[in-house]
């Protein structure tokens, strides 16, 4: 025996998730209901519960705490049930064939009565599906005409002509109605076949979830597309007028920017109000074109085939969806490019008043300059004179010493030395101050 190194810790369920959810082997003739709802996140322990009461009332073993996926025999009906990211999908099989019209007999109609309508969440997506041999019970338009209702219907063949299915996407009693018939299906050719039919609906509606809001969004998107022009033409203009004083053009630029502000916060609420819905739209619609691919349809006379009509009735309001997200998307690039223009004249014009300031503070520097050289030429005048004074008095006091000495004379020839030495010792103290400024 081999021996690897310890499992990956989710190899296993990594390994089984290719082969979790296989469809149910069906054989005609038989009968099926599929029931799709979103179901909250506080909803998910009592949908458990209620598929757990359902099992105890056949005896049959519920399934597991925080399973995703159940399917069980109960009695004459076989019960397949799956979780999904916002919705959960029920199935139910039942064998046999509809006694007398088509879709008397519902394979729903076997559940307890009441269990169904109590089920936790929301209908989003439920169909009513007989299985039939094409051999025992062709496809007329008589028996088409009397499960449709006599509404148009659309057809093809499938699985390589294996198979023929009809609808017409229509609700009857709340339900789509579908019709397939075996030419050559295997069991589980026939339940793979059912179950792309059942997703087909149900991803269907799921992607339509959008649509609204893509009808609430678009009226509003026109509404902000012109208010945005608008701002747009008044930058234009607010730029061109160049003779504005910088007062007014600061405050248009302020009113400007204060609706810029405002239309960028209501785009960015519509991009979180939608975005997770136009990307669920998208993602379902990949499903369902996957899921028409994969019926491998071939035309039947005078029928629209799967394929044909959701391009004709499905796809252009997914278009609609997409392209309301991508101009939400196109608005906001816009703003954010009008808010960066804008903000670069803003930052141009603060640029120029910081440039016209330091020209200002330049000129005040200057007076304040010749200020101090007046100053000092004051200061050196006043410091003559008290030196002089000094001298005179030294003087005067040597004369009355006994020194043969003029105290005018000694003071007249001190004076122009004195001022020589406090005009160089100005000029010292400046040059040092000048030499311990930075920024000088």
């Amino acid at each position: 025996m081999l021996m690897f190194p310890p499992d990956h810790a989710l190899r296993i369920t990594l390994a089984e998730e290719v082969h979790a959810r296989p469809p149910e082997p069906v054989r005609a003739p038989a009968r099926a209901s599929y029931m799709a709802v979103l179901v909250d996140a506080d909803e998910r322990s009592h949908e458990l519960a209620h598929i757990t009461a359902l099992c105890a009332r056949h005896g049959v073993a519920p399934p597991a705490a925080g399973a995703t996926h159940f399917r069980a025999q109960l009695g004459a009906l076989r019960l397949k049930w799956e979780r999904h990211g916002e919705f959960s999908g029920y199935t139910f099989i039942a064998a046999g064939s509809a006694q007398g019209q088509p879709f008397d007999s519902l394979a729903a109609t076997l559940l307890p009565v009441g269990w169904l309508a109590a089920t936790p969440g929301a209908t989003i997506a439920a169909v009513h599906a007989e299985l039939l041999s094409a051999a025992d019970t062709p496809a007329t338009p008589e028996r088409l005409n009397e499960a449709f209702d006599g509404q148009i219907v659309v057809g093809s063949g499938i699985a390589d002509g294996t198979a023929q299915v009809y609808t017409d996407f229509q609700l009857h009693d709340g339900c789509t109605r579908l019709m397939l018939f075996d030419q050559g299906l295997t069991e589980r050719q026939s339940g793979r076949m059912l179950q792309r039919l059942f997703e087909i609906e149900a991803y269907r509606m799921l992607a339509l979830l959008a649509l609204p809001i893509a009808r609430r969004q678009s009226p509003r998107i026109v509404e902000i597309e012109g208010a945005l022009a608008t701002l747009t033409d008044g930058i234009a203009q607010a730029q061109a007028q160049a003779a504005n004083s910088a007062a007014n053009r600061q405050q248009q630029d302020e009113t400007l920017l204060h609706e810029l502000t405002r239309l960028a916060a209501e785009v960015e609420s519509g991009l979180a109000a939608s975005q997770f819905r136009f990307g669920a739209c998208r993602a379902y619609f990949e499903l369902v074109t996957r899921r028409i691919a994969e019926l491998r349809e071939t035309r039947l006379p005078g029928m629209q085939t799967y394929d044909e009509f959701m391009a004709r009735r499905f796809t252009p309001a997914v278009d609609t969806c997409a392209t309301v997200s991508q101009r939400l998307h196109d608005l906001s690039e816009r703003v954010a490019q009008a808010s960066s223009l804008l903000s670069t004249r803003v930052d141009i014009t603060r640029e120029r008043q910081n440039q016209a300031l330091l020209a200002s503070m330049d000129q005040r520097a200057q007076l304040q300059l010749r200020l101090q050289q007046t100053v000092e030429g004051l200061s050196v005048a006043a410091i003559c004179y008290y030196a002089a004074g000094l001298v005179a008095y030294t003087a005067k006091a040597l004369k009355a010493a006994g020194l043969p000495l003029n105290p005018d004379l000694v003071v007249g020839l001190s004076v122009p030395l004195l001022a020589v030495a406090v005009l160089a010792a100005v000029r010292r103290a400046r040059r040092h101050a000048q030499a311990a400024d930075p920024g000088h």
